[in-house]
């Protein structure tokens, strides 16, 4: 019985992992997105796929977002582990993803970066609305089961 109980919890577990990964992947494109627009604008054109990566992965005005990237590849870790994500794991990533997504308008690095580009792009706005009530119905209740479900 106690082992089914386990095999349940990290279950669950890697559901909400496996969902809070689509939700921020979803966030970050359109953020990406965003960005990608206003360096086309603001600096220069980016030509193409190759370049706006080797911009996302070493230009300062990117740099932002590396944050949440960073998360993005915390979660991929977590799940690809040989240990099963845990309750525990789930809880603290999702607790992660939810602070990480609270713009600051005097925040550093990017909280405040976001706050900025919720303030010029509507479609942030939209995917900031869709991110957060995906955030929100996540969670693990008492039973090990995903609330969201």
């Amino acid at each position: 019985m106690r082992e089914r109980y386990h095999v349940c919890m990290a279950d669950a577990a890697r559901s909400l992992l496996t969902e809070l990964r689509h939700v921020l992947l979803a966030h970050h494109k359109a953020l990406l997105d965003s960005e990608r627009a206003r360096y086309d604008h603001d600096v220069e054109r980016i030509k193409s796929s190759g370049q706006l990566l080797n911009l996302v992965l070493h230009d300062p005005f990117f740099a932002w977002l590396h944050e949440l990237s960073e998360l993005i590849v915390l979660i991929d870790e977590t799940l690809d582990a040989d240990d099963p994500p845990t309750a525990a794991d789930a809880a603290r990533l999702l607790a992660q993803a939810r602070a990480l997504l609270t713009p600051a308008e005097s925040g550093n690095g990017f909280r405040g970066q976001y706050f900025d580009a919720l303030q010029r792009d509507p479609d942030v706005v939209i995917a900031h609305g869709a991110a957060t009530k995906a955030l929100a119905g996540l969670g693990l209740g008492a039973d090990g089961r995903d609330r969201a479900q």
